[in-house]
Formats: C-alpha cells, sequence, structure tokens
C-alpha cells in the first residue's frame, strides 16, 4: 500500500488483479482479524493502481501505508480449473501401456497398465484363427486398441507378442479394449489398499553362524518414589532400577547405596535417575542437580533431556510419545537411546502392530503403573500446606504430607511434586496389562517396567514377588491382577479391539 485516498486504496501491483478477485490486507500482525474483500474497481495510473471496495467491506481506518496485499480468490481461474477435471469428458488423459498375447486355436490375451501400476487384463471370448485376409498386425491392433476417447487414457506403448499370421473379429477387439478400461478405472477409483512392510527384516543384522541362539530371559525393571522402595527393589535383587524422587538431590544417595548394597559393588546392577518430565528455560539447575549424582543412565522425558545427557546412558520414556516404527527409528537411531518406552496411547493390538513393524528388543513395556492423569504448574501443596510464596519459603510441604484429590465417587487420588515445584495428579488405583504379557513375550519384547507411587514396602516386596512369577510363566495375568487387586487395563484405553 503506497496510500489511502479517501475509500480507495493506491499500490503498485507486482501480480495480475482484476474486478471481482479477493484480496486481503496483511499489516503483519498474525494475532489480529485483517481486513480485505472482493474488488470492484481497479483505476491504473502509471506505475500505481487505485482499488475500490463494496460499501462497508473495509475498515480503512486499519489499513497503513506498508501494509501488503494478498489476492486471497480468482473467481475466474477457478472455473478454468474446475472446467479442466470436472464433467463427463476427461480434459487429461494418461498413456495406456498394452501388450497382446496369442496363437492360433488360443484366445488372445490383453494386458493393460497404467502410470500408477494398475494392471488389467482380460480375454478373448472366442480362439484365434488363420487369417484369410487381414492378419492381427501390428498396425491394426494399434489402430482397434489405440480408439481411447472419452476415456482418461491414450495409447502409450504397444508390444504385439501374436504367434502367426491369425485373425480376430474387430468387435472383439473392441470388447476387450472396453473391458480394460472399466477395469482399470474401477482400480483407480478404488481407496488406496495400504500395506505395511515387515520392516524388522531391513533392521535384521545378518547373522555369521547358522546356530539359532536361546530366546533371552525378560528382565523385570523397576521403576521407585522413594528410598524405601529403593532398600526393597535392592533385596529382591532388581538389576535395572529407575528412581523418580520429588526432591533430586536424594538421587545422590539412592546411587550410592545402589553401587554398595550387599557390601560390595555390583557390576551387573544399574540405577538411573530421572530428571523432572517438565523443563523450561532457565531451570537448568534442576538438570545438574540430577547429573551430580553420577547414575549409571538417565530416563530421558523430552528433547532438552536428550540434549543435555547426550554424554550419558539413556533411555526414552513413554513422554516422547513413540507409538510407531518411524518415531521408534529416529529416537533410537538418532539419538543414540539403549531403548524406548512403548507410548501409554497404545492398547494391546496398537502395541503388537508394533512390535511386529521394529525390532522387538528396541522397547520397553510399561505393564504396571498408577497412569499420570494430569499436570499442573499450581502447587497445591504450596497453596493449603505453607504460608509461603514458593519453594523459597514453603518450608516444602511435599518432602512430608501426603496429599490426595478426592473425585465425586470418594476416590482418592494421590498428588506428587516434583523439583520444579510441579504437581501430577496420579489415578488411585495401580493397573496392570499382565495378562498380555505371555504375548508380547512371544512376540520377542523382553523388557518390561513396574512402575510404584505410594506403596509400602510389604506392597512392593509382593508386587515384585508377582511380577517375576509372571515372566518366568508360574502364574497367569488373571491371577496376577485378581491376587493384587489391580486394575486389569494396559495403557491409557484398552481400545476397541483389546482382548
Amino acid at each position: 500500500v503506497s496510500r489511502i485516498n479517501g475509500e480507495r486504496i493506491g499500490l503498485k501491483l507486482v501480480g495480475p488483479l482484476k474486478p471481482g478477485d479477493g484480496v486481503v490486507f496483511d499489516a503483519g500482525h498474525p494475532d489480529q482479524g485483517e481486513e480485505g474483500g472482493f474488488v470492484y474497481t481497479i483505476e491504473n495510473r502509471g506505475e500505481e493502481s487505485m482499488l475500490g471496495f463494496g460499501i462497508g467491506d473495509v475498515n480503512f481506518s486499519r489499513i497503513h501505508q506498508g501494509d501488503k496485499l494478498w489476492k486471497t480468490s480468482d473467481p475466474e481461474l477457478d472455473r478454468r480449473l474446475r472446467k479442466s477435471f470436472s464433467g463427463e469428458t476427461p480434459q487429461f488423459q494418461r498413456p495406456l501401456h498394452i501388450e497382446v498375447h496369442g496363437e492360433v486355436n488360443l484366445p488372445l490375451t490383453l494386458i493393460a497398465r497404467d502410470e500408477q501400476g494398475h494392471i488389467a487384463k482380460t480375454q478373448s471370448s472366442m480362439t484365434l484363427v488363420p487369417a484369410e485376409k487381414v492378419p492381427l498386425s501390428t498396425e491394426k491392433l494399434r489402430d482397434q486398441l489405440g480408439r481411447l476417447g472419452g476415456t482418461p487414457f491414450d495409447l502409450g506403448e504397444l508390444q504385439n507378442h501374436v504367434t502367426g499370421s491369425v485373425m480376430l473379429p474387430v468387435s472383439e477387439l473392441n470388447k476387450m479394449r472396453r473391458d480394460a478400461v472399466m477395469q482399470l478405472e474401477a482400480l483407480r477409483a478404488a481407496p488406496k489398499q495400504w500395506t505395511t512392510n515387515d520392516s524388522r527384516e531391513t533392521w535384521k543384522l545378518a547373522d555369521a553362524s547358522n546356530a539359532t541362539p536361546a530366546a533371552p530371559q525378560s528382565e523385570l525393571i523397576v521403576l521407585v518414589r522413594n528410598l524405601a522402595q529403593l532398600d526393597v527393589a535392592l533385596e529382591c535383587g532388581v538389576q535395572t532400577i529407575y528412581c523418580e524422587f520429588e526432591d533430586t538431590k536424594k538421587y545422590r544417595e539412592a546411587v550410592t547405596t545402589a553401587h554398595t548394597s550387599g557390601g560390595c559393588a555390583t557390576p551387573a546392577r544399574t540405577i538411573w535417575a530421572t530428571p523432572p518430565r517438565i523443563f523450561k528455560m532457565g531451570e537448568e539447575w534442576t538438570l545438574n542437580q540430577v547429573r551430580s549424582c553420577n547414575a549409571d543412565g538417565y530416563l530421558v522425558r523430552n528433547y532438552d533431556h536428550l540434549k543435555y545427557f547426550a554424554d550419558s546412558r539413556r533411555i526414552g520414556d513413554f513422554s516422547l510419545n513413540v507409538a510407531n516404527p518411524l518415531a521408534a527409528e529416529y529416537f533410537k537411531n538418532k539419538f543414540g537411546l539403549e531403548r524406548l518406552t512403548a507410548s501409554y496411547d497404545l492398547n494391546i493390538t496398537q502395541l503388537d502392530a508394533l512390535l511386529k513393524s521394529a525390532p522387538p528388543s528396541w522397547f520397553e513395556i510399561t505393564l504396571h503403573q498408577h497412569m499420570p492423569m494430569f499436570h499442573m504448574e499450581h502447587c497445591v501443596f504450596c497453596a493449603f500446606l505453607s504460608k509461603g510464596k514458593d519453594y523459597t519459603d514453603c518450608g516444602r510441604p511435599c518432602d512430608t504430607h501426603d496429599v490426595r484429590l478426592r473425585d465425586r465417587v470418594g476416590a482418592q487420588h494421590p498428588l506428587k511434586a516434583d523439583t520444579g515445584c510441579r504437581n501430577t495428579v496420579f489415578n488411585s488405583q495401580a493397573q496392570t496389562g499382565a495378562e498380555f504379557a505371555a504375548h508380547m513375550i512371544s512376540l520377542g519384547a523382553r523388557h518390561f517396567r513396574i512402575e510404584f507411587l505410594n506403596e509400602t514396602t510389604e506392597e512392593v516386596k509382593e508386587t515384585i514377588t508377582k511380577y517375576r512369577q509372571l515372566l518366568r510363566g508360574e502364574i497367569t495375568g488373571t491371577q496376577l491382577w485378581r491376587e493384587l487387586k489391580l486394575q486389569n487395563q494396559l495403557g491409557v484405553t484398552r481400545g476397541q479391539l483389546a482382548g
């Protein structure tokens, strides 16, 4: 826009514009509504064009010198484009490649292919006979089979594989041509039939030997949320332990305890620290605090974690939302993660598909947890159990108080705070996917996680024992969830196709 003259706008056009076209003025403020309308008049004054609009269509007080003008609609162009693909007569024809095969006393076979790879095949209803006058030459075939007017095709390459001097009535050739075209039109109009490659084959490494290795045993991984639960996990001999504490300063003690449990270091045992799920700029101190514990590795939950702990052992948590083989390959290979936790959004049918489409050894499946229901910046502990305003003067009541939110049916949902004072509400009842464990093991899954929240040490010990029996095949999943009184559900929802 060069100037505003009353209710006319002056500007220098850099593209074609005519009365009837729709335009919008761009003031560089995408968060605000824009002015625009249909052009009524255009008056050219040298290099400048003066645009006129309908009465009341444009609020000229919101248009300023320097604004950009964009054309948003062109009715004439729309009509020309629509004419190119609408109507009974095709406006664009695609090459149709045909080959014919046949010999005397056999039917003529016609195979037609379009540029999208669709194939139609048809045969004559009568056999070929010796030619008395005009045999089926390439020229004759091209003349008859090339009569594709009124169809979306024109004749491309024609391959004549007919043996000997034979003939077939023209009416039969026309019938075969029409039949092939009808088949191809039906194939082109049908919905795409997508298929998935068994991508496990592309990821398999060639085995130098022909020996079939024995299937590795399933591993039970335990996530604990306090030092008492950690002690029980160590007593039970758990080899891989994740710590997710409200106070990350306690990670150092947890790592030392795990590394020296039993009076000496245990090389086979690893302990992994979990940074807070939410990270914002300026909160690097939380990650520094987690790293200072010198854990064996870190359970990473977002892109900031991937970058910050890039020089350490890492396992991706469920919040990376790995729900398909493309995401799995991206996180596994681009960032060098040892394993990935399958997304909690997957039901058993979808998890089955994931384990079949990528190496099962990549994945860790959470069988048991109190599902996190929602996160919030508001700290309930500080608001109701302290006179302070934030972590600097609240006295950290989250370290000493057990807070739960009661819903309309009386269920009490545990509330937990993290180092950044963000709160997470967890489901009151733990849920389990134990009934699907045997099936997932049959697909090659070997890493299974159970997560504790506020369970007592006795409950932790009993739960670890039951899941070990499950993975060894000593009890069924149904027995486990009934004996532990758990909710029988895998992930956020079982889904319509779940077992």
